[in-house]
Protein backbone atom coordinates (compact mmCIF):
# COMPACT_ATOMS: atom_id res chain seq x y z
CA UNK A 1 0.00 0.00 0.00
CA UNK A 2 0.81 3.70 -0.65
CA UNK A 3 0.50 6.53 0.63
CA UNK A 4 0.69 8.19 -2.65
CA UNK A 5 0.68 6.81 -6.51
CA UNK A 6 1.26 9.80 -9.15
CA UNK A 7 -0.12 9.08 -12.69
CA UNK A 8 2.51 10.53 -15.36
CA UNK A 9 5.97 11.29 -15.32
CA UNK A 10 6.20 14.54 -16.90
CA UNK A 11 7.24 17.72 -14.95
CA UNK A 12 4.38 17.88 -12.70
CA UNK A 13 4.38 14.35 -11.85
CA UNK A 14 7.77 13.90 -11.62
CA UNK A 15 7.52 17.61 -9.27
CA UNK A 16 4.67 15.95 -7.33
CA UNK A 17 7.01 12.74 -6.80
CA UNK A 18 9.58 14.50 -5.14
CA UNK A 19 7.48 16.44 -2.75
CA UNK A 20 5.88 13.13 -1.31
CA UNK A 21 8.78 11.66 -0.84
CA UNK A 22 10.41 14.83 0.78
CA UNK A 23 7.28 14.46 3.13
CA UNK A 24 7.75 10.85 4.00
CA UNK A 25 5.35 9.44 2.07
CA UNK A 26 5.83 6.11 0.07
CA UNK A 27 5.50 7.29 -3.29
CA UNK A 28 5.49 5.32 -6.68
CA UNK A 29 5.18 7.49 -10.22
CA UNK A 30 3.82 5.71 -13.34
CA UNK A 31 4.91 6.45 -16.57
CA UNK A 32 3.59 4.56 -19.92
CA UNK A 33 6.35 6.81 -22.49
CA UNK A 34 9.00 9.15 -21.71
CA UNK A 35 10.12 10.09 -18.43
CA UNK A 36 9.99 13.97 -18.52
CA UNK A 37 6.87 14.04 -20.40
CA UNK A 38 6.32 16.53 -23.18
CA UNK A 39 7.94 19.41 -21.69
CA UNK A 40 10.97 17.83 -21.22
CA UNK A 41 10.96 15.63 -24.72
CA UNK A 42 8.43 17.26 -26.60
CA UNK A 43 8.06 21.11 -25.77
CA UNK A 44 10.12 23.38 -23.52
CA UNK A 45 13.29 22.12 -23.16
CA UNK A 46 13.14 21.60 -27.37
CA UNK A 47 12.12 24.49 -28.38
CA UNK A 48 13.89 26.71 -26.05
CA UNK A 49 17.02 25.18 -27.89
CA UNK A 50 15.80 25.89 -31.27
CA UNK A 51 14.76 29.35 -29.69
CA UNK A 52 18.80 29.79 -28.39
CA UNK A 53 19.88 28.95 -32.39
CA UNK A 54 17.03 31.99 -33.24
CA UNK A 55 19.00 33.89 -31.02
CA UNK A 56 22.36 33.17 -32.43
CA UNK A 57 21.34 33.87 -36.17
CA UNK A 58 19.53 37.12 -35.40
CA UNK A 59 22.91 38.34 -33.39
CA UNK A 60 24.59 37.90 -36.72
CA UNK A 61 22.14 39.76 -38.80
CA UNK A 62 21.86 42.61 -36.39
CA UNK A 63 25.74 42.56 -36.01
CA UNK A 64 26.12 45.22 -38.37
CA UNK A 65 24.26 47.99 -36.17
CA UNK A 66 27.40 47.50 -33.05
CA UNK A 67 30.39 46.78 -35.66
CA UNK A 68 30.14 43.43 -36.03
CA UNK A 69 30.13 42.44 -39.41
CA UNK A 70 29.78 38.69 -39.96
CA UNK A 71 27.68 36.28 -42.25
CA UNK A 72 26.34 33.30 -42.11
CA UNK A 73 28.07 30.40 -43.84
CA UNK A 74 25.26 27.56 -43.02
CA UNK A 75 22.75 26.67 -40.81
CA UNK A 76 22.44 22.85 -39.98
CA UNK A 77 19.18 21.80 -38.45
CA UNK A 78 20.07 18.61 -37.96
CA UNK A 79 22.76 20.18 -35.77
CA UNK A 80 20.51 21.80 -33.33
CA UNK A 81 18.40 18.31 -33.36
CA UNK A 82 20.62 16.16 -32.26
CA UNK A 83 21.41 18.83 -29.45
CA UNK A 84 18.42 18.29 -28.48
CA UNK A 85 18.16 14.65 -28.20
CA UNK A 86 21.24 15.41 -26.18
CA UNK A 87 20.14 17.70 -23.46
CA UNK A 88 16.80 16.12 -23.50
CA UNK A 89 18.27 12.58 -22.63
CA UNK A 90 20.51 14.37 -20.05
CA UNK A 91 17.85 15.66 -18.37
CA UNK A 92 15.83 12.45 -17.77
CA UNK A 93 19.12 10.76 -16.33
CA UNK A 94 18.96 13.81 -13.65
CA UNK A 95 15.06 12.90 -12.82
CA UNK A 96 15.86 9.50 -12.88
CA UNK A 97 18.90 9.53 -10.37
CA UNK A 98 16.41 12.21 -8.03
CA UNK A 99 13.77 10.16 -8.21
CA UNK A 100 15.79 7.14 -7.25
CA UNK A 101 17.93 9.24 -4.66
CA UNK A 102 14.12 10.28 -2.95
CA UNK A 103 13.28 6.37 -2.68
CA UNK A 104 10.05 6.66 -5.31
CA UNK A 105 9.02 3.94 -7.07
CA UNK A 106 9.20 3.98 -10.86
CA UNK A 107 6.75 1.61 -12.45
CA UNK A 108 6.46 1.40 -16.18
CA UNK A 109 3.16 1.42 -18.36
CA UNK A 110 -0.45 2.78 -18.34
CA UNK A 111 -2.21 3.12 -15.49
CA UNK A 112 -6.09 2.11 -15.53
CA UNK A 113 -8.12 2.77 -12.20
CA UNK A 114 -10.42 -0.65 -11.01
CA UNK A 115 -11.85 1.48 -8.17
CA UNK A 116 -11.01 4.85 -6.36
CA UNK A 117 -8.30 3.48 -4.14
CA UNK A 118 -6.22 1.22 -7.15
CA UNK A 119 -5.12 0.53 -10.05
CA UNK A 120 -3.75 -1.87 -12.92
CA UNK A 121 -0.41 -1.12 -14.29
CA UNK A 122 0.61 -4.24 -16.87
CA UNK A 123 -1.47 -6.76 -15.07
CA UNK A 124 -0.12 -5.83 -11.93
CA UNK A 125 -2.29 -4.09 -9.07
CA UNK A 126 -0.87 -1.29 -7.00
CA UNK A 127 -3.54 0.28 -4.32
CA UNK A 128 -2.47 3.92 -2.83
CA UNK A 129 -4.35 5.96 -0.15
CA UNK A 130 -4.38 9.10 -2.32
CA UNK A 131 -3.84 9.75 -5.92
CA UNK A 132 -2.48 12.84 -8.21
CA UNK A 133 -3.21 12.42 -12.14
CA UNK A 134 -0.83 14.10 -14.35
CA UNK A 135 -1.30 12.82 -17.69
CA UNK A 136 -1.03 15.66 -19.36
CA UNK A 137 -2.49 16.35 -23.18
CA UNK A 138 -1.78 15.48 -26.53
CA UNK A 139 -2.12 16.71 -30.00
CA UNK A 140 -5.21 17.30 -31.05
CA UNK A 141 -5.68 18.95 -35.07
CA UNK A 142 -8.67 20.41 -35.58
CA UNK A 143 -10.48 18.55 -38.24
CA UNK A 144 -10.54 20.48 -41.53
CA UNK A 145 -10.89 18.97 -45.30
CA UNK A 146 -7.66 18.05 -47.00
CA UNK A 147 -5.39 18.99 -43.61
CA UNK A 148 -3.96 15.61 -43.19
CA UNK A 149 -1.43 15.23 -45.79
CA UNK A 150 -0.16 18.88 -45.18
CA UNK A 151 -0.21 18.66 -41.62
CA UNK A 152 3.20 19.01 -40.00
CA UNK A 153 3.65 18.47 -35.97
CA UNK A 154 5.30 20.04 -33.94
CA UNK A 155 7.28 16.84 -32.73
CA UNK A 156 8.90 16.68 -36.65
CA UNK A 157 9.66 20.39 -36.62
CA UNK A 158 11.60 20.57 -33.09
CA UNK A 159 13.18 16.75 -34.32
CA UNK A 160 14.76 19.57 -37.43
CA UNK A 161 12.23 19.36 -40.31
CA UNK A 162 12.22 22.96 -41.15
CA UNK A 163 10.02 23.82 -44.21
CA UNK A 164 10.73 26.13 -46.71
CA UNK A 165 7.43 28.09 -45.85
CA UNK A 166 4.63 27.39 -43.09
CA UNK A 167 1.22 28.19 -42.26
CA UNK A 168 1.25 28.31 -38.40
CA UNK A 169 -3.04 27.75 -37.50
CA UNK A 170 -3.97 29.04 -34.32
CA UNK A 171 -3.63 31.78 -31.58
CA UNK A 172 -2.18 30.72 -28.48
CA UNK A 173 1.13 30.49 -26.96
CA UNK A 174 2.74 27.34 -28.62
CA UNK A 175 1.30 28.35 -32.30
CA UNK A 176 3.02 32.23 -31.81
CA UNK A 177 5.95 31.34 -30.07
CA UNK A 178 6.85 28.46 -32.74
CA UNK A 179 5.77 31.37 -35.07
CA UNK A 180 8.70 33.33 -34.24
CA UNK A 181 11.36 31.89 -33.64
CA UNK A 182 11.06 29.74 -36.98
CA UNK A 183 10.52 32.98 -38.86
CA UNK A 184 14.07 34.16 -37.05
CA UNK A 185 15.63 30.92 -38.87
CA UNK A 186 14.74 31.74 -41.96
CA UNK A 187 11.28 30.00 -42.66
CA UNK A 188 8.52 32.06 -44.32
CA UNK A 189 5.90 32.21 -41.97
CA UNK A 190 2.18 33.33 -42.11
CA UNK A 191 0.49 32.96 -38.59
CA UNK A 192 -3.71 32.87 -38.92
CA UNK A 193 -6.34 32.28 -36.61
CA UNK A 194 -10.14 32.89 -36.36
CA UNK A 195 -9.67 34.81 -33.02
CA UNK A 196 -10.02 38.49 -33.50
CA UNK A 197 -6.27 38.64 -32.02
CA UNK A 198 -3.58 36.48 -31.25
CA UNK A 199 -3.29 35.42 -27.43
CA UNK A 200 -6.88 36.49 -26.50
CA UNK A 201 -7.07 35.38 -23.06
CA UNK A 202 -3.93 37.74 -22.22
CA UNK A 203 -4.47 41.46 -22.48
CA UNK A 204 -5.64 43.22 -25.53
CA UNK A 205 -2.45 45.74 -25.63
CA UNK A 206 -0.40 42.54 -25.10
CA UNK A 207 -1.53 41.20 -28.24
CA UNK A 208 -1.22 44.37 -30.01
CA UNK A 209 2.12 45.08 -28.56
CA UNK A 210 3.21 41.57 -29.78
CA UNK A 211 1.42 41.53 -33.44
CA UNK A 212 3.36 45.31 -34.26
CA UNK A 213 6.97 43.01 -33.39
CA UNK A 214 5.91 40.03 -35.25
CA UNK A 215 5.64 42.04 -38.39
CA UNK A 216 8.25 44.29 -37.90
CA UNK A 217 10.42 41.19 -37.97
CA UNK A 218 8.77 39.66 -41.14
CA UNK A 219 6.32 37.37 -40.29
CA UNK A 220 2.47 37.82 -42.15
CA UNK A 221 -0.11 37.60 -38.80
CA UNK A 222 -3.84 37.40 -40.13
CA UNK A 223 -6.34 37.33 -37.53
CA UNK A 224 -10.32 37.05 -37.76
CA UNK A 225 -9.62 34.20 -40.45
CA UNK A 226 -10.89 30.52 -40.58
CA UNK A 227 -8.80 27.94 -42.50
CA UNK A 228 -11.68 26.53 -44.41
CA UNK A 229 -9.65 23.41 -46.22
CA UNK A 230 -6.28 22.05 -47.62
CA UNK A 231 -5.59 21.36 -51.00
CA UNK A 232 -2.59 20.45 -53.38
CA UNK A 233 -0.98 23.43 -54.63
CA UNK A 234 1.75 25.11 -56.39
CA UNK A 235 4.22 25.31 -53.75
CA UNK A 236 3.21 22.38 -51.59
CA UNK A 237 -0.66 23.25 -50.45
CA UNK A 238 -2.89 25.69 -51.37
CA UNK A 239 -4.82 26.71 -48.02
CA UNK A 240 -8.31 28.36 -48.38
CA UNK A 241 -9.18 31.39 -46.08
CA UNK A 242 -12.48 31.97 -45.29
CA UNK A 243 -11.93 35.68 -46.03
CA UNK A 244 -11.77 34.54 -49.97
CA UNK A 245 -7.84 33.95 -50.26
CA UNK A 246 -5.71 31.15 -51.43
CA UNK A 247 -2.47 31.18 -49.30
CA UNK A 248 0.53 28.82 -51.00
CA UNK A 249 2.64 26.64 -47.89
CA UNK A 250 4.95 24.31 -47.84
CA UNK A 251 3.17 22.67 -45.10
CA UNK A 252 0.61 23.76 -42.33
CA UNK A 253 1.43 23.87 -38.36
CA UNK A 254 -1.75 23.33 -36.01
CA UNK A 255 -0.10 22.20 -32.61
CA UNK A 256 -2.94 22.60 -30.29
CA UNK A 257 -3.24 20.27 -27.67
CA UNK A 258 -6.04 18.90 -25.45
CA UNK A 259 -6.05 17.36 -21.75
CA UNK A 260 -5.10 13.50 -21.98
CA UNK A 261 -8.27 12.85 -19.69
CA UNK A 262 -9.71 9.68 -21.00
CA UNK A 263 -8.79 6.22 -20.66
CA UNK A 264 -8.66 5.74 -17.00
CA UNK A 265 -11.47 3.78 -15.94
CA UNK A 266 -12.75 6.91 -13.50
CA UNK A 267 -15.73 7.51 -15.68
CA UNK A 268 -18.25 5.05 -13.97
CA UNK A 269 -16.93 6.57 -9.93
CA UNK A 270 -18.06 9.63 -11.15
CA UNK A 271 -14.82 11.50 -12.61
CA UNK A 272 -16.09 15.13 -13.74
CA UNK A 273 -14.90 16.93 -16.63
CA UNK A 274 -14.77 20.48 -17.05
CA UNK A 275 -16.23 22.17 -20.32
CA UNK A 276 -12.34 21.99 -21.68
CA UNK A 277 -12.57 18.35 -21.87
CA UNK A 278 -9.91 18.39 -18.63
CA UNK A 279 -10.65 17.03 -15.21
CA UNK A 280 -12.46 19.04 -12.96
CA UNK A 281 -10.50 20.28 -9.67
CA UNK A 282 -11.18 22.36 -6.48
CA UNK A 283 -8.86 25.13 -4.85
CA UNK A 284 -7.40 22.27 -2.98
CA UNK A 285 -6.46 20.45 -6.07
CA UNK A 286 -8.88 17.20 -5.65
CA UNK A 287 -11.02 15.90 -8.38
CA UNK A 288 -14.87 14.90 -7.62
CA UNK A 289 -13.56 11.72 -6.36
CA UNK A 290 -12.44 12.29 -2.93
CA UNK A 291 -8.59 10.93 -2.49
CA UNK A 292 -7.89 11.75 -6.56
CA UNK A 293 -6.16 15.17 -7.30
CA UNK A 294 -5.38 16.35 -11.09
CA UNK A 295 -2.24 19.03 -11.97
CA UNK A 296 -1.19 20.71 -15.25
CA UNK A 297 -2.41 19.88 -18.45
CA UNK A 298 -4.67 17.12 -17.74
CA UNK A 299 -6.79 20.10 -15.87
CA UNK A 300 -7.11 22.05 -18.87
CA UNK A 301 -6.34 25.91 -18.67
CA UNK A 302 -3.27 27.40 -20.12
CA UNK A 303 -1.67 24.18 -20.37
CA UNK A 304 1.87 25.62 -18.97
CA UNK A 305 5.02 23.28 -17.57
CA UNK A 306 6.13 26.05 -14.65
CA UNK A 307 1.49 25.55 -13.78
CA UNK A 308 1.90 21.95 -13.27
CA UNK A 309 5.09 21.54 -11.49
CA UNK A 310 3.62 24.06 -8.79
CA UNK A 311 0.34 22.52 -8.96
CA UNK A 312 2.33 19.27 -7.70
CA UNK A 313 4.02 20.38 -4.70
CA UNK A 314 0.38 21.62 -3.30
CA UNK A 315 -1.49 18.41 -4.34
CA UNK A 316 1.38 16.22 -3.07
CA UNK A 317 0.91 18.50 0.28
CA UNK A 318 -3.15 18.12 0.30
CA UNK A 319 -2.66 14.27 -1.02
CA UNK A 320 -0.75 13.36 2.54
CA UNK A 321 -2.95 15.61 4.58
CA UNK A 322 -2.12 19.56 4.31
CA UNK A 323 -5.37 22.05 3.45
CA UNK A 324 -3.47 23.84 0.98
CA UNK A 325 -5.93 26.53 -1.87
CA UNK A 326 -4.12 26.55 -4.94
CA UNK A 327 -3.16 30.27 -5.79
CA UNK A 328 -4.06 30.58 -9.19
CA UNK A 329 -3.61 33.82 -9.23
CA UNK A 330 -0.12 33.67 -9.30
CA UNK A 331 1.01 31.66 -12.21
CA UNK A 332 3.10 33.02 -14.45
CA UNK A 333 2.89 32.67 -17.98
CA UNK A 334 5.46 33.83 -21.20
CA UNK A 335 6.43 32.99 -24.60
CA UNK A 336 9.91 32.75 -25.80
CA UNK A 337 8.77 35.06 -29.16
CA UNK A 338 11.21 38.11 -30.37
CA UNK A 339 10.42 39.67 -28.20
CA UNK A 340 9.14 37.99 -25.51
CA UNK A 341 5.79 37.73 -23.77
CA UNK A 342 4.98 37.27 -20.36
CA UNK A 343 2.10 38.13 -17.86
CA UNK A 344 0.42 37.27 -14.32
CA UNK A 345 -2.23 38.40 -12.49
CA UNK A 346 -5.51 39.45 -13.91
CA UNK A 347 -5.88 41.45 -17.52
CA UNK A 348 -7.25 44.72 -17.39
CA UNK A 349 -10.70 43.64 -18.80
CA UNK A 350 -10.63 40.51 -16.13
CA UNK A 351 -10.12 43.13 -13.69
CA UNK A 352 -12.94 45.14 -14.57
CA UNK A 353 -15.58 42.15 -14.72
CA UNK A 354 -14.24 41.19 -11.14
CA UNK A 355 -15.71 44.47 -9.92
CA UNK A 356 -12.66 46.36 -9.53
CA UNK A 357 -12.68 50.23 -10.23
CA UNK A 358 -9.06 49.52 -12.47
CA UNK A 359 -5.95 52.27 -12.92
CA UNK A 360 -3.02 51.02 -14.78
CA UNK A 361 0.31 52.30 -15.62
CA UNK A 362 2.46 51.75 -18.67
CA UNK A 363 5.90 52.55 -19.63
CA UNK A 364 7.33 51.34 -23.04
CA UNK A 365 10.71 49.83 -23.65
CA UNK A 366 11.57 52.41 -26.39
CA UNK A 367 12.75 54.73 -23.61
CA UNK A 368 14.77 52.39 -21.45
CA UNK A 369 18.19 52.67 -21.02
CA UNK A 370 19.75 49.03 -21.58
CA UNK A 371 16.68 48.76 -24.23
CA UNK A 372 17.61 51.18 -26.27
CA UNK A 373 21.29 50.68 -26.01
CA UNK A 374 20.66 46.84 -27.38
CA UNK A 375 18.59 48.24 -30.08
CA UNK A 376 15.68 45.70 -28.61
CA UNK A 377 13.11 48.45 -27.56
CA UNK A 378 10.02 46.69 -28.99
CA UNK A 379 7.69 46.29 -26.06
CA UNK A 380 6.41 47.91 -22.66
CA UNK A 381 5.55 46.75 -19.48
CA UNK A 382 1.73 47.40 -18.23
CA UNK A 383 0.51 47.45 -14.50
CA UNK A 384 -2.78 46.66 -13.57
CA UNK A 385 -4.16 47.63 -10.04
CA UNK A 386 -7.31 48.76 -8.41
CA UNK A 387 -7.66 52.26 -7.28
CA UNK A 388 -8.63 52.71 -3.71
CA UNK A 389 -6.03 51.06 -2.29
CA UNK A 390 -2.92 50.31 -4.88
CA UNK A 391 -2.97 46.90 -4.85
CA UNK A 392 -1.01 45.44 -7.51
CA UNK A 393 -3.49 42.88 -9.56
CA UNK A 394 -1.44 41.81 -12.81
CA UNK A 395 1.42 42.62 -14.91
CA UNK A 396 2.34 42.35 -18.55
CA UNK A 397 5.28 42.55 -20.50
CA UNK A 398 6.33 42.21 -24.10
CA UNK A 399 9.86 43.06 -24.85
CA UNK A 400 13.37 41.09 -24.16
CA UNK A 401 13.91 39.20 -20.79
CA UNK A 402 10.20 39.29 -20.30
CA UNK A 403 10.23 35.56 -19.24
CA UNK A 404 12.62 36.53 -16.35
CA UNK A 405 11.03 39.97 -15.45
CA UNK A 406 7.77 38.57 -14.67
CA UNK A 407 9.01 37.18 -11.33
CA UNK A 408 8.55 40.50 -10.08
CA UNK A 409 4.89 40.16 -11.05
CA UNK A 410 4.63 37.12 -9.39
CA UNK A 411 6.60 38.40 -6.16
CA UNK A 412 3.97 41.50 -5.98
CA UNK A 413 0.83 39.26 -6.10
CA UNK A 414 2.17 36.90 -4.02
CA UNK A 415 3.16 39.63 -1.21
CA UNK A 416 0.26 42.12 -2.30
CA UNK A 417 2.07 44.85 -2.66
CA UNK A 418 0.63 48.12 -4.24
CA UNK A 419 2.09 50.44 -6.64
CA UNK A 420 2.97 52.79 -4.71
CA UNK A 421 5.68 49.75 -2.67
CA UNK A 422 6.70 48.52 -6.19
CA UNK A 423 7.52 52.36 -7.54
CA UNK A 424 9.85 52.65 -4.79
CA UNK A 425 12.03 48.98 -5.14
CA UNK A 426 15.43 49.82 -6.15
CA UNK A 427 17.07 48.35 -9.19
CA UNK A 428 20.16 48.39 -11.10
CA UNK A 429 21.06 51.09 -14.18
CA UNK A 430 20.67 50.62 -16.97
CA UNK A 431 18.48 47.16 -16.26
CA UNK A 432 15.43 45.92 -18.30
CA UNK A 433 13.74 45.96 -14.54
CA UNK A 434 13.63 49.82 -14.28
CA UNK A 435 10.79 49.78 -16.76
CA UNK A 436 8.77 47.37 -13.98
CA UNK A 437 9.03 50.38 -11.46
CA UNK A 438 8.60 53.03 -14.60
CA UNK A 439 4.91 51.63 -15.17
CA UNK A 440 4.62 51.35 -11.13
CA UNK A 441 5.13 54.95 -10.91
CA UNK A 442 3.40 55.58 -13.83
CA UNK A 443 0.23 54.46 -11.51
CA UNK A 444 1.00 55.65 -8.35
CA UNK A 445 2.44 59.01 -9.03
CA UNK A 446 -0.39 60.07 -11.66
Amino acid sequence: MYDLIIIGAGSGGYAAALAAARLGGKTAVVEAADLGGTCVNRGCIPSKIWVRAAELRRGLEHGGEFGVNAELKSFDPQKAAARVQGVTSDIRMGMEAMLQGAGVDFIAGKARFDNPGQISVQGRSYQAKAFIIATGSKPQPPDIAGLGKALISSDAVLAGELPVSLLVYGAGYIEVEMASWLAALGVEITLACPERRILPSEDPDTSQRLIAALRKNGLTVLTGVELQAVKPGREGFGCLLSNGSELQAERVLCPVRRPNSKGLGLGEFGLKLNRNQGIAINPRLESSIPGIYAIGDVTGGRMLSNEAAFMAVYAAENALGAEHEFPFNQIPRGIWSFPQMAAVGLTEDEAEEQGYEVETGDFPLAINGLAMARDEGLGAVKIVSESKYGEVLGMHLVGPQACELIGEGVAALQGELTVSELAKGMRMHPTFSEAVFEAARDVAWA
